[in-house]
Parts: C-alpha cells; sequence; structure tokens
C-alpha cells in the first residue's frame, strides 16, 4: 500500500515535474549555472540510484553521477524536449556507468547500505516510511529493485525503463508486479496494512 500511494503521487506530480525539469535543461542549454544546480537537487537521487545499480560501488556512483553532470552541461544544447527529460538524464548516466563498467572498475555486490541510501533520500517520504521502504526492498532480486526505484522514485513509465535498461516491456512489467506481491507480502509481515 505504501509503495501504492508513493506511485500515485509520483504520478500526479509527473506532469508538473517533466515541465520544470524541460525548462531547467533549455536554462542550461543557454548556460545558466544556477539552473544546473537547481536540476542537479531535483535529480541526483535519481542519477545516484541507477548509477549504483549498475557500478555496485558508492564511490564509483558518485563519480558517475558527477560525471553525468558534467556530460549533461556539455550535451543541454541537444537535448530536444520531445521525450522525457528525466530518461534522457537517466540515460546519459547509464551509458557512463556502463562505460565505467567496461573500463575494468570494481565489480561486486551492492551492499544493503548503498541500496538503503536510495529511498533515503527521496523527498516527501517521512523518516517511519523510509524504514519500511528501505527494508522492504531489501527482500528484492537487483532487478526488481532496479525497476521500482526508477518508476517509484524516479517517476519514469515502465516504457521508460524498459528502454532504459534494454528489456521487453513484458520483462519490466512481470519484474515490477512480482516486487509489488513480494513487497506486499513484506509490508504485511511486518503488520502494515
Amino acid at each position: 500500500m505504501l509503495m501504492l500511494m508513493l506511485a500515485q503521487t509520483m504520478e500526479q506530480e509527473g506532469t508538473r515535474d517533466r515541465e520544470a525539469l524541460e525548462r531547467l535543461l533549455i536554462e542550461v542549454a543557454a548556460g545558466e549555472q544556477e539552473a544546473l544546480a537547481q536540476l542537479y537537487h531535483r535529480t541526483r537521487t535519481a542519477v545516484y540510484g541507477l548509477a549504483l545499480s549498475y557500478v555496485k560501488n558508492a564511490q564509483d556512483a558518485q563519480d558517475v553521477t558527477q560525471d553525468t553532470f558534467v556530460r549533461i552541461w556539455d550535451s543541454a544544447p541537444q537535448y530536444r524536449p520531445q521525450g522525457s527529460p528525466m530518461g534522457w538524464m537517466l540515460t546519459i548516466a547509464r551509458n557512463l556507468a556502463l562505460m565505467k563498467l567496461r573500463e575494468g572498475q570494481r565489480k561486486g555486490e551492492l551492499e544493503e547500505e548503498q541500496w538503503n541510501a536510495i529511498p533515503a533520500q527521496a523527498p516527501n517520504i517521512s523518516p517511519e516510511d523510509r524504514l519500511l521502504v528501505q527494508k522492504a526492498l531489501a527482500a528484492l532480486e537487483e532487478q526488481e529493485r532496479r525497476v521500482v526505484v526508477l518508476h517509484a522514485v524516479t517517476g519514469l513509465k515502465h516504457r521508460e525503463i524498459a528502454a532504459l535498461l534494454e528489456l521487453p516491456l513484458a520483462t519490466v512489467l512481470s519484474k515490477y508486479h512480482r516486487a509489488l506481491k513480494k513487497l506486499k507480502l513484506q509490508l504485511e509481515g511486518d503488520g502494515i496494512q
């Protein structure tokens, strides 16, 4: 129920956020550093979360996040407001994370505290709900967690997630619904209804 409420809230704010992100990207393209700072503040959690899901190392994820915003600064004039501005930024982050992996950087299992840091940085979540979300996310498999975080925390649509993760839409939907069932069982097991 908590994840459903979070998803509904994100959907309502999605249109406003999309317009605001597009405006900020246009301002960044015009060379406005303050717009880049605002863009960073609004999207850093999503960019970091995606980078972390690929490189599985907090330091490397921070590097990819910084590199992503440098690339956004450099590439903003090429951005065309036709699709999802968040999808465009996360595609940059994903490509940089994959490049980092190809460079032979450290790999390994993502530590629970690193995954837990993703929802911990999400705005509009109370500390109590944040603890529940962190515990519930820990019960998911890696790809399920990635899909849920991208949908619930960043507000991406399933189609955008499929394109970003290079998975069939049916796979993303299946993983999302399976994850929701696991989350529901996890939350009900804790006495949360």
